[in-house]
């Protein structure tokens, strides 16, 4: 369990490692807005001497306008000071806060995306980001201030009357107290517009990212309805939330009217005895309402914290999960030999699913040439996937050169495996980073190379050549013109273990036995393994596997399998009489 997963058990262990990641600048915050307060909650003192010199001319009135003036004038400064380093600070933290999730986040295994929307997820981390500025700062600026102004207002008034100061200080205690019980019974309200408010935005971006899927298919009123429902769940969920918070505030206003009467009579009268004086009364007045209205200002601020709070526990327990899948805590870098490849005795299921594998035996010689064939479902693709390691098998071990795959670091797993997939990834970015992507510290003339090899003739008729960008997943670019990216892809990664998922399946028939010949030399030297329904791309290989439901039921050459009355030759006579219809 990484520090980060621990951290996730608490929002406020959560928040605590980012203050002490940056101890000085959140230390002198907080020395300001101490001292700030300070200053504010003196000048009520600095009011007392002034009204006390005009009416007793006990002393001169401009020495009191003199110290009163320094308290505001010290009271801005402290707070400038606080701001200033306060608006560097909490954002700095919001960009370690993203960078961390972000980190954590692409370290899960591959299940565990195929679970959640995209969207969500992304949610989340935009979510936490916000959450922990918008908590630090309402902490610094709504929360800590009335508390600290609150204690200092009751020592200035127990310079004055003991019991009053008493009274107020039991009344806020309550007060608080009562509040915070109140904002801990609105939890399950905020957790859930929390949870409807990133459903929202997974909605949308789940949308979005297949509208062409929508439109194809008249959905674009359904999903206008189906946005609309959850639109109108988040609604309901805000509501509610807002006012819960609506009841505390009512009942906090008339808490603190019925208390500003009774402490102003108060100090009246204490007057009228002449226990106090007129510079007493004016202090206790404004004192003791600062401390009421500091109470009806830090229940809205705690309230609305525990709001955030609500939403950044969500959002962390969403993403700080343990990984599932992780390096082993000896595992070492794959030292490569030949690119021997041995699935042995391997036993497998999908979550929740019954088993795929049982006591699967597949041994691959270096530099064979393997085609995957059989019904969709059968475990071919499963294959590729516990081969880079995106599960985890149950029983049994997959060995490259002799290493088990569980043994050895991801990163090094992945740096010999090279692939080509039926459905091509691209990101939004050029063709030159896209092809790159195979070998960071390739030059342009590898990149170009590689991407001749490919036959990515098409580059020289864009308009920005290698610089054009390919757009959202690619989508300015044809089928057959991603799919020639990732060959490009591959060969620059020049790996020595080859999967091939359908590589030539979206490309004419030109293009196709040109791309043919350029994976015929990618191929050389290397282990390959390629899953085909078209049979005729795979009559060069070594050796041809038929699997059915996780079994084996038929290995050999394919001149072999050919003359068997079994499932390979079925497929290529099937093939065959399919060509000869559509000529």
């Amino acid at each position: 369990m990484t520090d980060l997963t621990r951290r996730s058990r608490s929002p406020i262990a959560y928040l605590w490692h980012y203050v002490v990641g940056r101890p000085v600048a959140h230390a002198t915050i907080l020395f300001a807005v101490c001292a700030a307060v300070a200053c504010s909650v003196s000048t009520q003192y600095g009011i007392k001497m002034l009204v006390d010199a005009l009416t007793t001319r006990s002393f001169s009135p401009w020495t009191a306008f003199a110290v009163l003036v320094s308290l505001i004038a010290a009271d801005n400064m402290f707070w400038r000071v606080a701001s200033l380093i306060g608006s560097y600070t909490f954002v700095q933290v919001t960009g370690d806060v993203r960078k961390d999730l972000f980190r954590h986040l692409t370290q899960h295994s591959h299940s565990f995306f195929s679970e959640k929307l995209p969207g969500v997820l992304t949610s989340r981390i935009t979510s936490t980001s916000n959450a922990t500025f918008t908590i630090e700062n309402m902490f610094v600026w709504n929360v800590l201030p009335p508390c600290l102004a609150s204690i200092g207002a009751i020592g200035f008034l127990a310079s004055v009357n003991l019991a009053m100061a008493g009274f107020l200080l039991l009344t806020a205690g309550i007060i608080v107290m009562a509040l915070f019980r109140y904002a801990s019974m609105g939890k399950p309200l905020h957790h859930e517009f929390a949870d409807k408010a990133a459903l929202v935005d997974g909605e949308m971006i789940d949308v979005i990212g297949n509208m062409s899927l929508v439109k194809a298919f008249c959905g674009l009123g359904r999903e206008h309805a189906r946005f609309d429902r959850t639109i109108q769940h988040e609604l309901r969920a805000r509501r509610k939330s807002l006012l819960h918070l609506e009841r505390l505030r009512v009942a906090h206003a008339v808490t603190t009217v019925v208390l500003t009467l009774g402490l102003l009579a108060w100090a009246i009268d204490l007057w009228q005895r002449g226990s106090i004086s007129s510079g007493d009364v004016v202090m206790v007045c404004s004192l003791g309402i600062s401390v009421l209205s500091a109470t009806r200002d830090l229940a809205v601020a705690l309230v609305d914290v525990t709001q955030h709070f609500a939403r950044l526990s969500e959002a962390i327990a969403t993403l700080l999960v343990p990984h599932q899948l992780s390096d082993h805590p000896e595992a070492v870098p794959l030292v490569h030999r030949s690119a021997d490849i041995h699935f042995h005795n391997v036993g497998f299921a999908y979550p929740g699913k019954n088993g795929l594998f049982r006591d699967f035996d597949l041994h691959i010689r270096p530099g064979q040439r393997v085609g995957l064939v059989g019904p969709s479902g059968g475990g071919k693709s499963s294959l590729f996937s516990l081969l880079q390691r995106f599960y985890e098998v149950q029983r049994g071990e997959i060995l490259i050169d002799g290493q088990s795959v569980n043994r050895i670091t991801q990163e090094s797993l992945w740096a010999a495996i090279a692939t080509v997939p039926q459905d091509t990834a691209l990101f939004n970015r050029s063709l030159l980073e896209n092809i790159r992507y195979g070998r960071p510290d390739a030059n342009d003339e590898d990149v170009w190379r590689a991407a001749l090899d490919a036959r990515c003739d098409f580059i020289n008729s864009l308009p920005d050549g290698l610089s054009t960008t390919v757009g959202d997943r690619g989508l300015l670019l044809s089928g057959g013109q991603r799919q020639r990216i990732s060959i490009a892809r591959a060969f620059l990664k020049n790996s020595p273990i080859l999967l091939l998922d359908e590589a030539t399946s979206a490309l004419d028939p030109d293009a196709e036995e040109a791309i043919r010949d350029a994976l015929n030399r990618l191929m050389e030297d290397r282990t390959v393994i390629a899953i085909a329904h078209r049979i005729s791309t795979l009559r060069n290989f070594d050796r041809i596997i038929v699997i059915e439901n996780g079994k084996i039921i038929e290995d050999g050459p394919p001149s072999s399998l050919m003359k068997q009355d079994g499932h390979f030759s079925r497929l290529i006579r099937k093939e065959v009489s399919l060509l000869r219809s559509a000529a």
